[in-house]
């Protein structure tokens, strides 16, 4: 089994799912950071396609980048976090799911399920 990766985007303010925010992976190799995926989420607020097809995550620090001023921009919302980094560690072969609760003045992550 192989480590993956999912993360989900909920708009708190309007009670939606955040439908068309830009979101990026990266590795991170020592003190360097190596884009590996990104799109925008879905309909639902999910991005599946991160980890490109073929492609596992190994051990080591991952970044996830949210581009919250395109989606505020697209929304015609206010935002104080024109971006949001969440920089978590693998270290085992299960499912890892990074949820990001949105807000124009706010936000939340954890480690889902």
């Amino acid at each position: 089994m192989t480590a993956s990766l999912s993360t989900h985007v909920l708009d708190t303010a309007r009670g939606v799912p955040a439908r068309g925010v830009p979101v990026s992976l990266y590795a991170r190799d020592g003190e360097q950071w190596s884009l590996l995926g990104s799109g925008e989420t879905d309909a639902d607020g999910r991005h599946r396609g991160l980890i490109p097809a073929g492609a596992a995550l190994s051990p080591g620090v991952y970044r996830i980048t949210f581009d919250t001023a395109a989606y505020a921009e697209k929304t015609g919302t206010e935002t104080f976090f024109p971006e949001v980094a969440i920089v978590f560690e693998i270290k085992d072969a299960s499912h890892h799911h990074v949820p990001l609760l949105l807000s124009p003045f706010g936000y939340s992550t954890y480690r889902g399920s």
